[in-house]
Parts: structure tokens; C-alpha cells; sequence
């Protein structure tokens, strides 16, 4: 309960004010304190997947390098279709290795191997050497097909990307073109033009051919079939693939143009940089969070490259190989199969070359290539592998970062030379809470490859941060304190309301007994007076007796009811129950009230059922009188103006072993919105301004406590016209 100096004066506006002021001391600093907790942990959060992203991408490059490495260690034979196994002297020859169809993978999604000399001319290990019959090296003719398909795929992009010159029409596009017409309408010279091209480029020979020439046909050399103009070509277009690329501001139909139209406009074919999503300088990251993966990312380079100086510095550089080729075609027919030795007039020559190390870059197709400068006999050679970026993407990074928790919680973002050119959504889990909104779109970790996979960068971005350790029971700390905090404000609001009411009802206690008190001792001692000086003749003197005993019985009752009332609020009531009969109680309470109600002008009506007269009750007769007093003097002063001025007592059974008491007057009755509270201590219904009656407001009280301290109840309610008043006591067997 609020000390009475503290809420002296209150009323409800500034008891609610002065609780919300209180727990807004308490609520701020508190939330103040969960937030920087929250917060810490969002942090600690934001590290781990942070670190988890870090060594994602330390894993991928590592494996990369690893497949580089292997692709690296081919020597410069390796991309011809022939090469020498074992001592050059011993004439032994073998299929390369790159040879093999389908085609073996140094790394994810290769579509194939190459291989361009100086004038541009275009050469794959797919195709057998010119001068030889595919099928004397096991190679069936749907084989070579395919074959010969695939390597016209790589040639196709390889020239759309100016890597190597545009192939010019020959007698395979013809006969391409041909076979889709009618039989009729192609020319017999054109047919007989096509089977020569066809057996110069597939080294088949026709079995049904009768004409000889058609057998010899098939020794033309290759590079007779796919012929390349060499007009201006110049092998600088390789070394120009790793250059920073115009900021064209380009993308695909999907993507749709973030430049103006009048700039795109401008833009030619080529610079037209297709499967591109857009630009790493336009991703919408947040700055602050940006600065700081950068500068831990230098901290963590740094200690790395002190600690192993693999994974940030690792040592690339040229190297240089003794090599053996067949100079001169083996034998064509069937005897001669793969792995076995030729002729006897095979030449082999050997020398020695020099190989760069690979690079890595991107066409404008879309397609990676990786590629290697070779030196032989002072001309240069470029050989590598063209690779399928989708499959490469998905296979050696996608898989990858769809097996790690880092795909709930945020997205991957490939970038060549500033250019997205893959993103990785991860998956979508609705039902986990959205606990760090405020980081949505925030860079997570942001990182180059090492070389020569430098240009490409994976940029992780939080798309939702899960909370970390500790995260949940912080929840139920906040939802407890919440709890609390709402829960004491309610509590304290209606204690100290109930305080103020208590106050004020004190005060009008104090009133209103001290004008109960002060009246009947002036009337008393106005009429004592009277009688003192025999101001008051023989007739007047007996009604001036009765008045003075009137009202010394009020005083009294009042008296009796005040102390009663203290040792109610001290706990320390004292009662007498022994078993006494209902009629003897009747009688005795008859004889206390009777006096009282009559000089009052009312009628007392007495009804006593016979079989509830011989029932037997544990009461206290006196508290018993006391509860029977207080109902008829609260009868009789709301009732005094009443047309039927009657108080009916009554006591019957009720049928529960129980024997009900009540007291009815007929007066105006009571308003049912006050018939709840009128037991309430120091509640009177009427204002203190308005009210008609005299009254303390502890009479009702005093009733209600005396009869629930005996064990039994009370309630009331209105008849037509008046109040009753009902109390039950069990019957004592």
C-alpha cells in the first residue's frame, strides 16, 4: 500500500501520471539495455555467417585451383590429337588424353579444348590428325559427327567473340544446305563437290563409292576443309580479354537497360556484353557495413598471407618443357589402331616450349575461357578451354552454397570485372522470424578469387539475419519483464486508486462521525441544560427524557460500531459462539429493537415460522443483535419518508439446512448499479453534498463482516416496494 503522504492530495489524473513517469524510468534504461544486448547478438551473428561466407569462398577457390592446376600440368602435345608416349626414338604414339569424347572435364561445364597458332588457324583434339581415316582410330562415323559438331560449336564461338576469323564457306556448308533440299534440285557437280569436302573434313570414305578419287579424297588435310582467312588477324585480341571493359551499361532482355536509350543506341554489337544482370556499383549495399567487411577482409588477407601465403600470393609463372610430336600422319587403314606404333618413315620431332601460366576471362557470349600462351620455335600458340558458364557457376560454386546455411539467410552475387553475372537466391524459409530487418540488403562478405581467377568476386548480401546464441532466452527476458512491468503498473494504478478512494472515504468517515457524534451530544446537552435550569414544565420533562435516552442510545450504537469496527481492521474480533435457539434469539432482539423502531414511528412486524423457532444456530447473540440493530437503523433512515412506515423480521428455513433472517423496510429500495458496493467500508450511496440520511457509511460494512465471521452470508435485494435484507446461518444439529 502507498504511504498516505505520498498520494495525500492525489487524484486519478496524477496518480496515473506520476506511475507512468516511474515506470518510463524503469522501461527506458531497460530497453535501452535489451537493445544494446539484442543488438551485440545480431552482431555476433552477423560475424559467424560472416566467417561461414569467408570460408566458402576460400573453399571454392581453393578447389579451383586445384582443377587449374591439373589443367595447368598438360603439356603443349596434349592439344593435338596425337602424342608420342615414351622414348621418341621408339616411334610410339597414343590418342592425347583431351581427345576423348565426350570430353573430359578439368573443370565443370567445359565444352571443349582449342587450340589457335599465329595465323589464327583453329585446331581441337576432338578431330583426328589430316591424312588419316577416323575409323582406323576407333572412331565410329555417328562418333565423328558429333565430333566434328562440337568442334564447329567451339569454332563458331571462339569467332563470334574475334577470337579466331570467321570461317568462310566451304562444300560442308553446301552440303549441309543440300540435304535439306529436294534430290532433284541439287546439281550432280555440286553433289560430287560435296562428297570430296565431306571425305576431306570427316575422313570417311564412302564404302559405296565406286569412283578411286573418292578413296584418295580422304587423305586432304584438314586445314584444307576448315580454311580461315587470316586477313588482319593478330593474336593480341587475347591479350586484350582481361582489359577493364567499356562501362557500356548494357543488359540482356531480362535485365532490361540501366543506361538511357539515346546512350544505348550508341553502343555497337560487340560492346553489347550479353548475360549480364547488372553492375556491382549499382547493388543498393549498405555503405557503413560495406567499409567494414572491407577493412576486415584486408586484416584477414594480411594474417593470411603471413600465415601460408597460398590462398592470397600463390606463385604462378612460366615454365618451359621439352616436347615430342609425330611430324608426318601414320598409315591410314585399319590396321593401324590407337596405341599402337606406326610406320616405320613416322617422323618425331622434338622441341622445346615455353607455357604461361592460365588466365581466366569472359566473352561477350557469355562463355568463360580459359587460355595459356605457348612459345615454339619463336611463334606463339594460344590453347585452352572454352567453358559453359551456367553449368560452371551451378556445378563448382551454386551446389556449393545451397549445401551451407548461408543459402537461408542471404543471397550470392558473382561478379566479372564489375559486371553480376549470376545471382544465387537461396531458399525461401517464410516461417523463420525476421529478426534483423535493418540489415536487409547489407553486404555480408564481399571477395576476389586468386589467380587467375581474379576478375571474379562473390558478394554475399544478407537478405535475413537469423538471431544468434542466446537470442531466445533474451526474448523471454523482455516478454517476462514486459509482463512484469505492464503487470506492476496495472497493480500499482488500482492499489493507489483504491488508496485515494480509501482516503477519502476515511475522510468523510471522520466527518461524518464526527457530525454523528457532535449532534446527539448537543441535542443531549441542550435538553440536559433545559431540564437543569426548570426551564421545562412537568408534561415536557418526560419527552426530554426520552429524547435524552434516544439519542444516547444513538451515540451508542455509533460508539459500539466504531470499536467493533477496530477490531476488525486490527484482526482482533471477539465472539462468543455457543448453539442457542432461533426462538430465544428472536425474543432477546426483539426486546432491543422494539423501543427503537417505535419512537422511530415505525411498525415492527415479527415473523417466526415454527419449525425454524426450534432450530438450533452457533451464534453470538450480542454481534448477532448488533448485525439486526445496524439493518433496522439503516431501514429506518431510508425509509422515513415512506408511505408504509413498516419493518418486517422474519426467520424460516430455507430448505438447506440453513435458517434465513431478513429485514425488509418499504422504501425506495436501492439502485442496482450501487447493490454491489454497499457492503463496501465507508461507501454510502448518496453524495455528501446531496445526501438526505445520516449515516458513517460502516454500518452495512460492520454487517457483512460480523456474518461472514460466523460462517454465515448476507446479500439483499428489492422488493416492491422496499429492500430486503437476507442472512443465513447453518442449523447446528
Amino acid at each position: 500500500m502507498l504511504p498516505k503522504t505520498l498520494i495525500k492530495g492525489f487524484d486519478k489524473g496524477r496518480l496515473r501520471n506520476l506511475l507512468v513517469l516511474f515506470f518510463l524510468a524503469l522501461a527506458v534504461p531497460t530497453t535501452v539495455l535489451i537493445w544494446q544486448a539484442y543488438s551485440q547478438l545480431k552482431w555476433e551473428a552477423f560475424h559467424q555467417y560472416r566467417g561461414d561466407a569467408e570460408e566458402l569462398t576460400r573453399r571454392i577457390d581453393t578447389r579451383l585451383n586445384e582443377m587449374i592446376r591439373t589443367a595447368d600440368a598438360r603439356s603443349f602435345a596434349d592439344y593435338t590429337f596425337l602424342v608420342v608416349s615414351g622414348d621418341p626414338s621408339a616411334n610410339f604414339v597414343q590418342r592425347s588424353p583431351l581427345s576423348a569424347y565426350p570430353v573430359t572435364e578439368d573443370l565443370p561445364g567445359v565444352l571443349g579444348y582449342f587450340q589457335v597458332d599465329t595465323a589464327g588457324t583453329f585446331s581441337t583434339p576432338l578431330l583426328p590428325p589430316s591424312g588419316s581415316e577416323a575409323v582406323s582410330f576407333g572412331i565410329s562415323a555417328d562418333e565423328y559427327s558429333n565430333r566434328l559438331q562440337l568442334a564447329q560449336e567451339i569454332n563458331t564461338v571462339l569467332a563470334d567473340n574475334r577470337l579466331v576469323q570467321l570461317r568462310q564457306e566451304t562444300g560442308m556448308r553446301r552440303r549441309l544446305a543440300a540435304s535439306f533440299a529436294e534430290p532433284e534440285t541439287v546439281p550432280e557437280e555440286e553433289k560430287e563437290a560435296d562428297e570430296y569436302e565431306a571425305g576431306a573434313v570427316g575422313g570417311f570414305r564412302d564404302e559405296t563409292a565406286t569412283d578411286d578419287n573418292a578413296v584418295a579424297r580422304t587423305g586432304v588435310r584438314l586445314s584444307e576443309a576448315i580454311v580461315l582467312s587470316n586477313e588482319g588477324y593478330s593474336q593480341q585480341v587475347f591479350d586484350q580479354l582481361n582489359q577493364p571493359k567499356p562501362d557500356t551499361r548494357y543488359y540482356s532482355n531480362n535485365a532490361g537497360p540501366l543506361r538511357s536509350d539515346h546512350a544505348a543506341g550508341e553502343a555497337s554489337q560487340t560492346e553489347q556484353r550479353l548475360n549480364r544482370i547488372g553492375k556491382v556499383s549499382d547493388l543498393k549495399l549498405d555503405a557503413d557495413l560495406q567499409k567494414k567487411s572491407e577493412e576486415a577482409e584486408r586484416e584477414d588477407a594480411q594474417s593470411q598471407l603471413s600465415a601460408d601465403g597460398f590462398a592470397y600470393a600463390p606463385g604462378r609463372s612460366k615454365r618451359t618443357e621439352q616436347i615430342a610430336l609425330p611430324e608426318s600422319a601414320p598409315v591410314t587403314g585399319s590396321e593401324l589402331m590407337v596405341n599402337v606404333t606406326g610406320p616405320s618413315d613416322l617422323r618425331i620431332s622434338t622441341f622445346e616450349s615455353e607455357i604461361d601460366p592460365f588466365e581466366f576471362s569472359l566473352l561477350d557470349s557469355g562463355h568463360f575461357v580459359l587460355f595459356r600462351k605457348v612459345w615454339r620455335d619463336g611463334q606463339r600458340y594460344i590453347q585452352g578451354l572454352l567453358v559453359d558458364q551456367e553449368t560452371f557457376t551451378q556445378e563448382i560454386i551454386g551446389a556449393r552454397f545451397m549445401d551451407t546455411a548461408l543459402s537461408d539467410m542471404s543471397n550470392l552475387i558473382i561478379a566479372f570485372q564489375d559486371d553480376v553475372i549470376r545471382t544465387f537466391g537461396g531458399r525461401d524459409n517464410s516461417g523463420y522470424p525476421d529478426v534483423a530487418a535493418d540489415l536487409d540488403g547489407a553486404l555480408l562478405y564481399r571477395n576476389r578469387l586468386t589467380a587467375p581467377l581474379g576478375s571474379l568476386e562473390f558478394i554475399f548480401s544478407i537478405k535475413r539475419l537469423p538471431p544468434g546464441p542466446g537470442a531466445s532466452v533474451l526474448g523471454w527476458v523482455t516478454l517476462v519483464l514486459a509482463i512484469v512491468f505492464v503487470g506492476g503498473f496495472v497493480t500499482l494504478y488500482r492499489m493507489g486508486l483504491s488508496q485515494i478512494n480509501l482516503a477519502r472515504q476515511q475522510q468523510d468517515f471522520v466527518s461524518a462521525v464526527s457530525h454523528e457524534l457532535k449532534s446527539p451530544l448537543t441535542s443531549i446537552r441542550m435538553y440536559g441544560e433545559m431540564l437543569k435550569e426548570g426551564w421545562a414544565d412537568e408534561e415536557k420533562r418526560q419527552s426530554y427524557y426520552e429524547f435524552i435516552h434516544d439519542e444516547s442510545e444513538r451515540l451508542s450504537r455509533l460508539i459500539s460500531n466504531v470499536l467493533q469496527l477496530a477490531r476488525i481492521t486490527r484482526n482482533e474480533p471477539q465472539f462468543d459462539l455457543k448453539p442457542t435457539k432461533v426462538a430465544e434469539l428472536m425474543s432477546n432482539t426483539e426486546s432491543k429493537i422494539s423501543s427503537q423502531i417505535e419512537r422511530a414511528g415505525f411498525e415492527l412486524k415479527f415473523n417466526s415460522a415454527a419449525d425454524a423457532d426450534q432450530a438450533t444456530i452457533n451464534i453470538d447473540e450480542d454481534c448477532f443483535a448488533q448485525i439486526i440493530i445496524n439493518l433496522v437503523d439503516n431501514a429506518i433512515k431510508f425509509s422515513s419518508n415512506a408511505e408504509h412506515k413498516a419493518i418486517e423480521i422474519s426467520s424460516k428455513l430455507s430448505g438447506d439446512s440453513r435458517i434465513l433472517f431478513s429485514v425488509r423496510d418499504y422504501g425506495p429500495g436501492i439502485p442496482k448499479d450501487q447493490m454491489k458496493k454497499i457492503f463496501q467500508l465507508f461507501y454510502r450511496s448518496e453524495s455528501e453534498l446531496t445526501r438526505e440520511t445520516v449515516g458513517t457509511g460502516i454500518g452495512l460494512a460492520i454487517v457483512h463482516q460480523l456474518t461472514v465471521a460466523m460462517n454465515g452470508s448476507v446479500d439483499m435485494t428489492n422488493v416492491e416496494p422496499g429492500a430486503e435484507f437476507r442472512i443465513w446461518f447453518s442449523i447446528v444439529d
